[in-house]
């Protein structure tokens, strides 16, 4: 397929294709006349890197995950790097969660501080 049905079916811009070839994530041929030829494979390897984007990983992060995908595996979580890649993202995202707890509570605690704590409703609020 060309790069446009591609980037159609993949749902992004040819302008991130070539990006995510340049960077190795991406693998097209070339045609006689000079055009990027994609083979249906690679529509399931810009979806997961679209999918691993949205999740918040970086696109170097993604790497373990198409290396799996072109190992054969189904949906390239299965690979022991790319567990260790879920791992580490899940422990990031937990320790932003903490930050921003605490960070929410000394606020909380800076309003109350200055307005006093909330009233409490004399019936369900």
């Amino acid at each position: 397929m060309l790069i446009g049905e591609l980037a159609e079916r993949a749902g992004t811009s040819t302008r991130m294709l070539r990006y995510y070839e340049q960077q190795g994530l991406v693998r097209s041929r070339r045609s006689a006349n000079g055009y990027r030829v994609y083979d249906e494979h690679e529509v399931d390897v810009v979806r997961k890197i679209r999918d691993l984007l949205e999740l918040g990983f970086d696109l170097a992060d993604t790497q373990p995950f198409v290396t799996c995908l072109r190992g054969g595996n189904g949906s390239g979580d299965e690979c022991p790097e790319s567990v260790e890649s879920l791992r580490r993202k899940l422990a990031e995202i937990d320790d932003a969660i903490a930050r921003l707890g605490a960070a929410r509570r000394h606020l909380t605690d800076r309003i109350d501080a200055v307005t006093g704590p909330p009233p409490k409703c004399a019936f369900t609020c």
